[in-house]
């Protein structure tokens, strides 16, 4: 098939980094329409606000619409504050407990304002799925619960092991994919993104369009980003996550902690450079060229695109200041009475460590400094005075004891 360099090149950038565009060929008629008429596809992805913050695993999705945005398309950011009631059971091996109508509410404020840090807002439409499914009711529900049979929703793989395995399926389980496939009817959506766990949810959006007469929506499903481990997917849970609004020294030094082959990945699925010069900067690492350059480059852009080019400079900075022994220019100042206090106790006292018998673990693994002098000696008291001390490589305090 001959593709216009435009086409060509929106084909590039949708399959960049992906793990499946189904079907591709429908995809290219699509953006071939929309070049030929100069109509935008409607990019539509949905996220249930299940908790306050996003991390920068999620963000991978919103690279892929910020991407297809630029190329002039219209991304539909859809909450679920409708689905999350129901809660998604996708990857899970028992029931997903709902969250309350507060919690939801409490959480999706705070959904698009850090997704926004991804996508142009002004270029971005807002809606929640509670706007058509509230609407739907019990006789509508049933309408759309006949469209789907029971034998296909079986084939979803969590639904098909926890059958086989004798863990309970609740019927309201099954309503989740309807909902969501019912969403993109709603939106009369041409494409749906989602994650590679999402895959069964957005077929159900493809086979529901087709019941209700609409052209079908094609569905691009984007990998699950590696956490700092290099090993799990990021997750809070697992502790192996950056969080979006994470301080900016925290996040620039948690980039730079991800292994060299870890950090190509990062670059394909969250940097905004393009393929060629990604290709071109690992070239030059190949070639030589110390492949800490290339994660500094990611650590500043990253935190750049979730505070600024100014915090993204200073992180750096701080960063070698740290790694050179030196002091942050800004730290905790913690006042302290009871002198001559022992270190387990001011550093507990200091919430450098959560309890003296920790201290004391981190006093044994050489992992506390005063005034940039390893302490060694757990039965050290301090006398009166003003102290920097550092715990680890990030936690700093400057303790004044009386």
């Amino acid at each position: 098939m001959s593709l216009s360099n435009s086409v060509g090149r929106a084909l590039e950038i949708s399959l960049r980094g992906a793990d499946e565009l189904l079907p591709q060929d429908e995809w290219v008629r699509k953006l071939q329409r929309s070049e030929a008429t100069g109509t935008p596809l409607r990019i539509k992805l949905g996220l249930d606000p299940t908790a306050p913050d996003i991390h920068v695993g999620h963000t991978v999705v919103l690279n892929k619409m910020r991407q297809l945005q630029d190329l002039g398309h219209r991304v539909i950011f859809l909450i679920g504050d409708f689905t999350t009631t129901i809660g998604d059971p996708s990857g899970r091996n028992s029931t997903r407990p709902p969250l309350t109508r507060e919690q939801i509410e409490a959480n999706a404020q705070t959904y698009y304002k850090q997704a926004s840090l991804v996508l142009d807002p002004e270029k971005t439409e807002i809606r929640y799925n509670s706007e058509w499914s509230d609407p739907l009711g019990a006789r509508g529900m049933i309408q759309l619960a006949a469209k789907y049979t029971v034998a296909r929703m079986m084939e979803r793989d969590d639904f098909n092991k926890r059958f086989k395995a004798g863990q309970s399926i609740s019927v309201h389980e099954f309503l989740y994919p309807l909902m969501q496939g019912y969403d993109s009817v709603a939106l009369k959506s041409d494409l749906e993104l989602g994650g590679t766990d999402q895959k069964f949810n957005l077929l159900v959006g493809r086979h529901l369009q087709q019941e209700y007469g609409q052209e079908p929506q094609c569905i691009l499903t984007m990998p699950l980003l590696e956490g700092l481990d290099g090993v799990e997917k990021m997750s809070k849970s697992k502790n192996n996550y950056i969080g979006i609004s994470e301080d900016a020294n925290t996040m620039f030094a948690k980039v730079l902690s991800i292994s060299d082959d870890l950090m190509w990945r990062w670059y394909t699925l969250l940097s905004f450079q393009s393929l060629e010069q990604i290709a071109a900067l690992k070239a030059e690492v190949e070639g030589g060229r110390n492949p800490k350059d290339a994660k500094v480059a990611l650590a500043k852009e990253i935190t750049a695109r979730f505070h600024s080019a100014a915090a993204a400079d200073a992180a750096e900075q701080d960063f070698i200041n740290r790694s050179k022994g030196g002091v942050p220019d800004e730290i905790p100042e913690v006042s302290l009475s009871g002198a001559p206090l022992g270190i387990a106790q001011v550093l507990k006292q200091a919430n450098l460590a959560p309890s003296t018998s920790e201290g004391n673990r981190l006093i044994d693994g050489g992992g506390v400094r005063i005034d940039s002098a390893v302490v060694s000696d757990k039965a050290l008291k301090l006398p009166a005075g003003s102290y920097v001390v550092q715990v680890g490589k990030r936690k700093f305090a400057r303790v004044t004891l009386s």
